[in-house]
């Protein structure tokens, strides 16, 4: 299932999204309701038919039905449905399961059937919105009008956080102040709001100055309002932004196409770039790398962000001294 993601050429800021449905009965209703979702084919492993689940004790959540081996692998299954808290429609098949893997994790879904696969561009991805994701648990990440669909981008790694607490983004507490006389600048790029806080107080902690985006476009467009100052000043670009942080799957444009544009620019690309994603893997690796990322690091790996992000500064520094 994921290989079809390798054809896809990195830098386009295009993905792959698998489309899937929930179906749903609401009480009172005779209607069964299709609720149309996705997620990226990055973080897709397979899609299997229903297992046979062996139950886990002492189980606190109603949504994880159990586990299955696969290939000498115990993976957990999540119901999709009861996790968002739907009223599944009876007498409905038997479902499919979506295997993911993110932050080096692999999560099985139940779901009611499996559409097919699209190739999207990042800015056909619209924010949710506060609204929206007030009824949503903060679960969805984008919104996508396929084919005349409301296709709702879920955020399975917000999911398998709230079931498993250890495996979400833990700050350093460890982590030492920097002690030099002016504060290292950083530029952040990611879509979660959540994440972006986390990362501007762990690395203000550390001692950087933090500016922050919502996406890859509103980071490229600041980057380039830096670098006309920079120039009509007659100062390097370096007094404003010294390393930029991006997260890969974001709306509008996404962190491997903000990074190749980063690079492919003769007076950005001396600036270091860091990847913070959940998309890091083995397997994907080599996409950061194609668009020359100088770092890449998998969530929840936090703590170490600040410290490597300080050794490409003062590596660049030591180039260009």
């Amino acid at each position: 299932m994921g290989q079809t993601n390798i054809l896809l050429e990195v830098g386009t800021n295009e993905l792959e999204v698998v489309e899937f449905s929930l179906l749903e009965q609401p009480p009172g209703e005779t209607e069964v309701y299709h609720g149309h979702y996705a997620v990226n084919v990055a973080k897709v492993l397979e899609i299997i038919r229903m297992p046979r689940i062996t139950e886990l004790p002492h189980l606190s959540d109603p949504s994880v039905l159990g586990a299955f081996n696969q290939r000498s692998n115990i993976i957990p299954l999540v119901d999709l449905s009861v996790w968002l808290g739907k009223t599944k429609a009876p007498n409905t098949k038997e479902g499919k399961v979506i295997v993911t893997e993110f932050n080096s994790v692999v999560t099985a879904f139940l779901v009611s059937g499996v559409n097919r696969i699209h190739r999207i561009n990042w800015d056909e991805v619209m924010s949710p919105g506060p609204y929206l994701a007030s009824f949503s648990s903060d679960c969805i990440t984008g919104v996508i009008n396929l084919e005349g669909r409301i296709v709702f981008v879920l955020d399975l790694e917000k999911i398998v956080a709230d079931l498993n607490p250890a495996l979400s983004l833990r700050l350093d507490q460890d982590l030492e102040a920097h002690q030099g006389k002016e504060a290292l600048k950083a530029l952040i790029a990611d879509d979660s709001s959540l994440i972006r806080n986390m990362l501007r107080d762990l690395l203000e902690k550390a001692g950087f100055s933090v500016q922050t985006a919502f996406h890859g476009q509103e980071l490229w467009d600041h980057l380039q309002k830096l670098n006309q100052v920079a120039k009509a000043q007659g100062r390097p670009l370096s007094d404003h932004v010294q390393i930029v942080i991006s997260d890969i799957e974001m709306p509008t444009m996404d962190g491997l196409t903000l990074c190749k544009k980063i690079k492919d620019d003769p007076d950005l690309n001396v600036l270091p770039v860091i990847l913070f994603s959940s998309l890091i893997t083995d397997k994907l690796r080599h996409k950061g790398e194609s668009v020359g990322a100088d770092d890449q690091i998998s969530k929840p790996e936090v703590s170490q962000l600040a410290r490597r992000a300080r050794d490409l500064i003062h590596s660049r520094l030591q180039k260009t001294a």
